[in-house]
């Protein structure tokens, strides 16, 4: 399997130095060269397998220099029972007949990125001995709430590693900023930027292309990298849940063979129905992808209009981890959708010169095809997650109340009730403020003593992980203008 930049199908990379690199040194996404496809028989002989199993059969389709007992050795260490608190590592709750939720913040940090960041720093440290790379690899993020944590987690104190986050100051809830202040490790480092996630992506994205940046740190024998899910390794690892998915339904008859399912995903970057949509091409049988956003619309209108526009007012919601307007991951699909690096890298320089692009219809209708997008406010973000408990008795939080919605709308629209699986992103208790007032509660404590308060109102305990936080000492303060980023940087290096 060789690799290639979505704005440049010429040069090939193979998997180990994509995910080294993780940017593409023109600006573009690596990508496989190709979507292998699921053999027949591979649904029934997946669906007997641990987590663990499943995700080396997935992930060694696209990673051939990479060894079964490599990978093996990866995925018994990322989703061990030190990490994940269910043997099931992503299990999936049946909410009623046709709706089933996928859990996939049973991990160290609470939220669905550990399923890709406890795999990455393996495959990094891998990758940097395969292509004989002697340099630190210094580890930009860019995050609106949970990459962050789940990065610093899983980097932390790895080997010939450095890993900086970059958060936007007040763009992230309580709890998901003290996760990221209080990390540990002595190879970390965060730094607030005054902005929001769109201002931090955009300069970690600057970093990398800036060859005089690059060439300085080179001589001081660092290269970047990246776990944001620019990084072709921090995608693959999310494909494998859609399928265990899918497999758990079959093993527990909830599903027929060959049955469609759809799926609905609360989406901000794009990443993670992207995983949804290559195991589609795969040949998982999933029908229709439903992208879930909140008040921050840019993907609904996009999906809709075949117009993406980043020029509006950006909000900060109750969902903060999908407060973006910049989607990185849609230039993957628009490669896959197009075939032509030539067309994407027009859209891209659309959008970095005015904010805007148009897709041409052959592609707007191909887009259509395959998903549907819908949105709601925080209000209704409230409202489903009252409405939810209320007749499930099941809590969820507001991201996945957003993909609730979605699905909700998409089922009203539609009159189509083929069964669902919704990605629940988050533990309820990352957000238990918000989660609190959607419960009537009209004074919602703040902070930690809000899991205390939900626990109180729920009988359920708070992910061992955020109770722990009580215990952690606050190590990072340091806050830059978007345009300093890069002093944040050398403070890390030095």
């Amino acid at each position: 399997m060789r690799y290639i930049s979505t704005r440049d199908n010429t040069i090939q990379y193979s998997a180990s130095q994509a995910i080294t690199q993780g940017l593409a040194k023109d600006g573009g996404l690596l990508t496989p060269f190709y979507i292998p496809k699921l053999p027949g028989n591979a649904l029934e002989d997946l669906k007997a397998m641990a987590y663990q199993q499943r995700a080396v059969y997935i992930m060694k389709m696209f990673l051939e220099e990479f060894s079964v007992k490599e990978l093996t050795d990866f995925a018994n260490a990322a989703y061990g029972p030190d990490k994940f608190d269910t043997p099931a590592v992503a299990p999936v709750r049946t909410v009623d007949g046709s709706t089933h939720c996928l859990e996939l913040w049973h991990g160290p940090t609470s939220a669905f990125k550990d399923m890709a960041l406890q795999m990455l720093p393996h495959l990094l440290t891998a990758s940097l001995t395969k292509t004989e790379e002697d340099k630190t690899v210094c580890i930009l993020v860019a995050t609106s709430g949970d990459t962050g944590k789940g990065a610093l987690e899983g980097f932390k104190d790895v080997p010939r590693t450095k890993i900086l986050v970059f958060y936007p100051k007040d763009g992230v809830s309580q709890i998901q900023e003290l996760q990221m202040l209080t990390q540990e490790g002595g190879n970390v480092g965060v730094c607030a930027v005054v902005g929001n996630f769109d201002d931090a992506q955009t300069g970690v994205k600057e970093l990398f292309s800036n060859e005089e940046v690059r060439q300085a740190l080179a001589k001081k024998g660092y290269l970047f990298s990246s776990a944001n899910s620019i990084n072709w390794g921090r995608v693959l690892p999310q494909l494998v849940y859609y399928v265990s998915a899918c497999c758990d339904l079959l093993r527990d008859e909830k599903l027929a063979p060959g049955q469609t399912v759809n799926v609905c995903v609360p989406t901000g970057n794009f990443g993670n129905i992207l995983a949804a949509y290559y195991v589609r091409e795969m040949g998982l049988p999933i029908g229709q992808l439903i992208c879930a956003s909140n008040s921050n619309n840019v993907l609904t209108d996009f999906i809709r209009e075949g117009v993406y526009d980043r020029n509006r007012p950006f909000h900060n919601t109750m969902s903060p981890s999908m407060d973006i307007l910049i989607s990185s991951n849609l230039e993957r699909l628009l490669y896959s959708l197009t075939q032509d690096p030539a067309e994407v890298k027009g859209y891209m320089a659309q959008l970095a010169a005015s904010g805007r692009y148009q897709v041409s219809d052959r592609i707007k209708d191909r887009l259509q095809k395959r998903f549907k997008g819908y949105f709601c406010d925080d209000r209704e973000t409230q409202r489903v997650i009252r409405s939810v408990y209320d007749r499930f008795g099941y809590l969820i939080d507001t991201h996945t109340a957003v993909a609730f919605s979605a699905l909700e709308q998409y089922r009203q629209e539609t009159g189509d009730n083929t069964p669902a699986i919704v990605a629940s992103t988050a533990s309820p208790f990352k957000f238990s403020g918000s989660v609190l007032e959607a419960l009537g509660e009209t004074a919602p404590a703040s902070g930690l003593d809000a899991l205390d308060q939900l626990t109180a109102k729920t009988g359920l305990p708070a992910p061992a992980p955020l109770a722990g936080l009580r215990s952690k000492t606050v190590r990072f303060s340091q806050v830059v203008e978007k345009d300093h980023m890069l002093d944040a940087v050398r403070s890390l290096l030095e």
